[in-house]
């Protein structure tokens, strides 16, 4: 008796089955189910075993360009079985104007650390990720956003790269948010835990021609002006620097990397990311294997 033909469209043997085209590979943009005003899109690994995947979010800047981000990422993502998470924070979404909102991650009712966290359980439950933590990265604006989650939700990540954020947030216990933590508790049931976010791998990173201060400087009026706001340091590399020594003080261990001849460009703060995160992740699983 002949056997049956064989089906090329099924999914080989390590693939997820139920999965349409458009969610395999470099996948569409999906609507968050939980809050469909924001979306996210996906690399998912062609190789790799589904019980070894770990997931690694992406954070776009001001531009949103993160679609771009995410295609940067997929070669790692083959190389390490990392699914890759590229969210989308829209400007304007409370219809007020702002397009920094995420940056600083409260904005009206909306906690953007749980939005992340939303797409995360998402993705994990229909991917079939068993990793408990993610890696996290981020540029320009999503730098903001990257160093700020690490501050509030340490305890969910492998390891985090906070590529020259315009802003910082300093271990500052005599400053309230945005430019300390001295209220984090009140604003976001959080305390900024030296001993939680020294066990995470963190990499700071940004060019040494990254100079232009016309953007990141903040001005008395506008939405996100606070006293002290630029006390951290003129240039996106002397805030960084502060984030590295605030952190240091508190016996938290950090990776500075100064880029030479690099300016205000995603791809090669990404490039450097990619060493670190893998280093990172290797490490975390190599922590899981030996703890199973």
């Amino acid at each position: 008796m002949e056997s049956p033909p064989v089906d090329m469209r099924e999914p080989p043997p390590h693939r997820i089955s139920g999965l349409s085209t458009y969610e395999r590979g470099t996948t569409t943009v999906l609507a968050l189910s939980s809050d469909p005003r924001f979306s996210y899109c996906l690399y998912v690994p062609e190789k790799g075993s589904l019980s070894d995947r770990s997931l690694l979010s992406v954070i776009h800047g001001s531009y949103r360009n993160f679609t771009a981000h995410r295609d940067q990422f997929r070669d790692f993502a083959e190389t390490h079985n990392c699914l890759i998470l590229a969210p989308l924070f829209p400007g304007n979404v409370l219809g007020d104007g702002n397009l920094d909102g995420f940056k600083y991650m409260v904005e009206g009712n909306i906690r953007y650390d749980r939005v992340l966290e939303s797409m995360v359980e998402e993705v994990a439950v229909r991917y079939e990720i068993n990793d408990k933590r993610f890696g996290l990265v981020g540029f320009s604006g999503g730098a903001h956003f990257a160093h700020r989650f690490l501050l509030l939700r340490p305890e969910r990540l492998w390891g985090v790269s906070v590529g020259a954020p315009g802003s910082v947030t300093l271990l500052d216990r005599q400053r309230d948010w945005w430019i300390g933590v001295r209220d984090l508790e009140e604003r976001f049931g959080a305390t900024a835990d030296p001993r939680q976010i020294a066990r995470v791998p963190i990499q700071l990173v940004v060019g040494d021609a990254d100079l232009d201060t016309q953007e990141i400087l903040h001005r008395p009026g506008r939405r996100y002006w606070a006293e002290g706001a630029n006390e951290a340091g003129a240039t996106r590399p002397e805030r960084l620097r502060a984030l590295k020594n605030s952190l240091s003080d508190n016996g938290i261990e950090v990776s500075f990397d100064l880029l030479p001849g690099v300016g205000h460009e995603a791809e090669p703060i990404f490039a450097s990311a990619q060493t670190f995160l893998a280093q990172s992740l290797a490490a975390h699983r190599d922590l899981a294997h030996r703890k199973s």
